[in-house]
């Protein structure tokens, strides 16, 4: 039986050193989003969003609905077509799969990332078209930039050709078969979601609540690893200290809510974006 790494604040391998005072947005990294169907905008937005929460020097969002031109909520973020996503500068990572449907342009898009030269992270259907097409496996396969998948159990059992239950029964075997699979670094989401990079030791997380069974979240979660890993953290590193930050500031924002009348039910993925920030500042202090 393989012995879980535990992910904690005193195991974390690397975190985002204190920012130098003669910093420039430029020093940060660029994150793109590409996803946002309609109808499913609002999963491409979180992932920017949190992404910005998180660091990232420029954030991008290429978005399949081109009715979108400006998040309110969050005017700094950059939209493009999808199509029309700028080249990131180094470092940068682009997430591809919040809201982005199994559509034909959906598989062109995915296609065409999967091909890029810098860090990738691919969600949501992302996955869904990876687990039919043996085709897009195969360029995911052969890779040489940084990439990571962020499954979860159901995303999994596609990708692996077995059900839901199996993949829960055996979480080690799962993550170990999907790296395996990809030759990604993996994060398998769930209670106490596992992490692993090709050749290491798996890494079991300790923060999060089951107020975070709620829409949206793995698209946040996206955002922070994406951030982190193009403010220089490794693929490795982004995916251990990312989920940490995630299930910590869903904690944070379940405690926030504690008061009476409030509970975990109705913890909403935009509500604990804000968190992310006071934990990265934090971990940055040592307070």
């Amino acid at each position: 039986m393989t012995k879980n790494l535990t992910i904690c604040p005193d195991s974390l391998p690397a975190r985002l050193p204190a920012r130098p005072q003669n910093s420039h947005k430029g020093d940060f990294g660029a994150v793109g989003v590409v996803g946002g169907a309609p109808g499913m905008v609002g999963a491409a937005l979180l992932a920017g969003r949190a992404a910005l929460y998180c660091g990232a020097g420029r954030v991008y969002i290429g978005a399949l609905d081109d009715r979108l031109i400006v998040d309110p909520a969050c005017p700094e973020l950059m939209l493009a077509p999808a199509e029309s996503m700028p080249a990131l500068p180094p470092p940068g990572c682009m997430i591809i799969g919040p809201g982005l449907g199994v559509s034909n342009r959906a598989r062109r898009l995915l296609e065409a990332a999967l091909l890029l030269k810098h860090a990738l992270l691919l969600d949501a259907d992302a996955l869904n078209l990876l687990a039919r097409d043996s085709e897009l496996m195969a360029i995911l396969r052969a890779r040489t930039a940084p990439t990571l998948l962020t499954p979860h159990p159901g995303e999994a059992a596609r990708l692996l050709g077995q059900d839901t239950q199996a993949i829960q029964a055996a979480r080690n075997s799962a993550i170990k078969s999907l790296v395996e699979l990809t030759g990604a670094t993996v994060i398998l989401k769930g209670q106490a979601s596992l992490v692993q990079h090709p050749g290491d030791a798996i890494w079991r997380n300790t923060t999060g609540n089951p107020g975070m069974a709620a829409p949206g979240m793995g698209d946040v979660l996206s955002g922070v690893i994406a951030a982190l890993l193009a403010q220089g953290l490794s693929a490795q590193h982004a995916a251990v200290f990312g989920v940490w930050l995630h299930g910590q500031a869903g904690d944070e924002a379940a405690a926030a809510a504690s008061q009476p009348g409030h509970g975990l039910t109705g913890l909403t993925a935009a509500e604990i974006i804000p968190f992310l920030r006071r934990g990265i500042a934090r971990m940055q202090t040592g307070t």
